[in-house]
């Protein structure tokens, strides 16, 4: 039993929290109350989850050497020898194979495309990405923006350049934090256990975070004002306002940026911020149309 659950938090469960962007695109297209659109989208949330976790696999496998030098990650499944390597790379080919057979299979052409695409930016993220400064940010927003669209290709609708380029910015607003908060933890030695983290600084990340949430912020608002859906849902900015600040104030006040799952599922008021947004949106949008 101790093995299975060992496995099973190898998979970084609390990661598919992540995987809910998907539901985006639905909500703002207004195909919520439609049954084949809930059934597509669950599929494409599901094929996420399994491909993301082989990437969190392949990712821990390449990092047995520097997790056990991190004071949190050595304690992961495999690292501390929980889970053995066998297993976890059978794990991998097997949910990669169901996951991207469940995309050409169960759902649209774009949507496998945009999975396999998801896929290999993960595995190339772990491989190489991961180690250039800029790049391995990048790479990780990468994967938020296929989640987006992949959610766009599930129901058959056009995703919105503007509101790419709000989830761009944003992501690279939560890559940058996480960045920062294993640099503040690992202070020294950081190096050792990301080599990329010697090309940073605490002051430089603080500069790239104030950039990206200023575009994060200007990307959303415009998405309001000039989306074919009417300036109704510029309503739901001071909810986008206040998480990102709340975000700001997690990473910096309380040290919580190298865990962005751990602040939506644990942090109240981002929690409550979040339903909010998602009531105002849809009462904006209803009424809007």
């Amino acid at each position: 039993m101790n093995s299975v659950l060992a496995l099973v938090k190898a998979l970084r469960p609390k990661q598919w929290s992540k995987n809910g962007l998907l539901l985006v695109a639905m909500v703002f297209a207004e195909k919520y109350a439609e049954l084949d659109s809930l059934i597509a989208v669950a599929q494409g949330v599901v094929v996420f989850c399994m491909l993301s976790s082989a990437g969190y696999l392949v990712n821990d496998l390449r990092d047995v050497a520097q997790d056990r030098l991190h004071p949190d990650k050595k304690h992961r499944p495999i690292a501390s020898g929980q889970v053995s390597v066998g297993l976890a790379w059978v794990v991998v080919v097997a949910f990669v194979v169901l996951g991207l057979g469940a995309a050409w299979f169960l759902l649209s052409q774009g949507f496998f495309i945009t999975a396999a695409a998801y896929l290999a930016t993960t595995l190339s993220y772990s491989m190489f990405f991961k180690h250039l400064p800029v790049l391995d940010v990048m790479g990780i927003a990468a994967g938020f923006i296929f989640r987006a669209v992949a959610g766009a290709e599930a129901i058959a609708v056009e995703s919105s350049p503007w509101f790419l380029t709000c989830i761009l910015f944003g992501a690279l607003f939560i890559g940058l934090s996480k960045r920062l908060a294993e640099l503040k933890l690992l202070e020294g030695v950081a190096g050792d256990h990301r080599k990329v983290l010697d090309d940073y600084s605490i002051e430089l990340l603080r500069q790239f975070i104030t950039v990206t949430t200023a575009c994060s912020l200007i990307s959303y608002a415009l998405y309001t004002f000039e989306g074919s859906h009417g300036q109704s849902l510029m309503l739901t900015l001071p909810f986008v306002v206040y998480g990102v600040f709340r975000y700001l104030f997690l990473v910096e006040r309380k040290d919580l940026g190298g865990e962005p799952s751990a602040i939506l599922l644990k942090d109240r008021p981002m929690q409550l911020c979040m339903v909010f947004f998602f009531l105002v949106a849809v009462l904006c949008l209803r009424l809007g149309g």
